[in-house]
């Protein structure tokens, strides 16, 4: 036991009516990258709060620190420990310096005044920012740095309070491949120096690129741990669904109709320009390039979140005005933003809300336009149940659920309310593979039926597993448009890569 600097035995933890984990073991070497996998639900928050002090163990689960029995009763204690958390949603302050979101809650203060010494902390900032190879200053405001900035910000924070042992819940879930890379350069840098890492991600990229070791849980049990060398992402599929996976993109063939949306020379000064794709009834159309290409720009402005200046975007033959995403709502598109806590969702709200949310006059009639609360509700459950949602009930707020939980919420509403086209802006992105595939079925399921899906993605096994035909971008231009059968990742590369634009035909 003394060869781990972590480990944990029978940790058991119930909530009223659920059980959340049961008998789950764990544990974790000096200088170790070990990931944790599972599905949503399957319990690894729940297990990284008790570790982290959050929440406490039911029963007579033990953790052990270096072989000795410790007790975790707080956050506190497990900093003490030596443990820190780096979350998936940085938990900063935007209009406080860098150097006071590291040190935040331990300043450090003149040993006679008592006051807090800026010199020192700004000073201790660049030493540890320096360690993690950042280019940004200490005294830069927090709001004004990317997500993958402020991530190296929440690790330089764990540095702060000597952690040995960093959690990272899902960092790369917001990251784009190149940022991913960064990462995973500064953890393997921090393995070097002896600081252990459990690293819980969705992305088998993240596993191999990465880990040492991978555990996996499901439905709140200990299922194996294995050394990365001796796994695959098919026996990881199967370990963490506990069921055989015959297909990861299971896209069922069907006949695209005819045309009913169309984008006609969509231009936007310093976003996109000249952009021009058509789609059928019944497919999906999917929208790749390099991060920065404008896919989501587009997306953006072709729904009427955001204007465009020149071109028109139509709807079976109807244009439709510009900047007005009521009018797109209500004429049948759909869109699932790529960030689901600030444009997908309202978290404070109850599941069963989100969901009615943009189609009220559904449960709502009569001279005062009564909502029929009970209608409202049936109508959650029936879309969660389709949909695989793991919740206790649809009057859960939607802040408690797990990333890909939230998303299902998202497409329950887009499910919900009476749509002909539904562009989805990376629609599995920080999901496990189990709600990926849940997803892919109810894409599959809106084709059958005649629907037309605009597919937002950066996962090109996804463009090539997904769509019936593809459109790439580069730097705001359409640069290739062409059927999936005649796509391969490196033509797709190509163009996103090109310098001059090629128009489809």
């Amino acid at each position: 036991m003394d060869k781990y600097i972590l480990q944990l035995e029978k940790i058991n933890k119930s909530f009223p009516g659920v059980r959340v984990l049961e008998d789950v073991r764990f544990n974790l070497l000096p200088g170790e990258i070990h990931a944790l996998m599972g599905e949503n639900g399957a319990g690894k928050s729940t297990l990284i709060k008790i570790i982290s002090g959050v929440h406490q163990s039911d029963g007579e689960g033990e953790i052990y620190i270096d072989g000795e029995k410790v007790s975790i009763r707080s956050p506190l204690d497990a900093q003490a420990l030596g443990i820190a958390v780096v979350h998936q949603h940085v938990t900063s302050f935007p209009d406080l310096s860098v150097a006071e979101n590291i040190f935040m809650g331990h300043e450090k203060t003149h040993s006679f005044l008592k006051v807090i010494d800026w010199s020192a902390m700004n000073r201790m900032a660049v030493e540890l920012l320096e360690q993690l190879d950042a280019k940004f200053d200490s005294r830069v405001q927090m709001g004004s740095l990317s997500i993958a900035q402020q991530q190296i910000v929440e690790i330089a924070k764990a540095l702060s309070t000597n952690a040995r042992i960093i959690i990272m819940d899902e960092p790369t879930a917001a990251l784009s491949n190149r940022e991913s890379e960064d990462l995973y350069a500064i953890i393997k840098n921090l393995k070097q120096k002896g600081v252990s890492i459990i690293f819980i991600s969705h992305r088998f990229e993240d596993m191999y690129n990465i880990a040492d070791r991978v555990t996996v849980m499901r439905d709140g049990k200990y299922i194996n741990t294995w050394n990365v060398s001796e796994v695959d992402d098919h026996s990881m599929a199967v370990a963490m669904v506990g069921r055989e996976i015959v297909q990861f993109f299971p896209k069922r063939e069907t006949k695209p109709g005819k045309e009913i949306f169309r984008v006609q020379n969509l231009s936007r000064t310093g976003f996109f320009k000249d952009v021009n794709f058509y789609l059928n009834g019944g497919e999906i159309l999917a929208l790749t390039g390099l991060v920065g290409s404008g896919r989501t720009e587009v997306c953006e402005a072709i729904f009427g979140v955001s204007s465009y200046d020149e071109g028109t975007v139509s709807l079976e033959n109807k244009v439709l005005p510009c900047g007005n995403a009521a009018v797109s709502l209500k004429a049948g598109i759909g869109y699932l933003p790529e960030d689901r806590h600030k444009q997908g969702l309202i978290l404070p709200w109850e599941i069963s809300k989100n969901i009615s949310l943009t189609s009220l006059d559904k449960f709502s009639g009569g001279w005062f336009k009564v909502l029929n609360i009970k209608q409202e509700n049936e109508t959650a459950k029936k879309l969660g149940e389709r949909l695989d949602l793991r919740t206790q009930s649809v009057h859960d707020r939607a802040s408690t659920l797990s990333g890909g939980n939230q998303q299902k919420v998202i497409v329950a509403k887009l499910l919900n309310s009476d749509m002909k086209v539904i562009i989805l802006d990376e629609p599995t992105k920080g999901v496990d593979v189990g709600a990926k595939i849940s997803i892919y079925e109810i894409m599959n399921d809106l084709v059958a039926a005649g629907y037309g899906i605009i597919m937002v993605s950066s996962e090109l096994p996804e463009v090539l597993g997904m769509s019936d035909r593809v459109v790439v971008m580069k730097e705001g231009r359409v640069t290739a448009t062409m059927a999936t059968k005649d796509a391969t990742q490196e033509t797709i590369l190509r163009y996103a890569m090109q310098e001059t634009a090629q128009q489809p035909a």
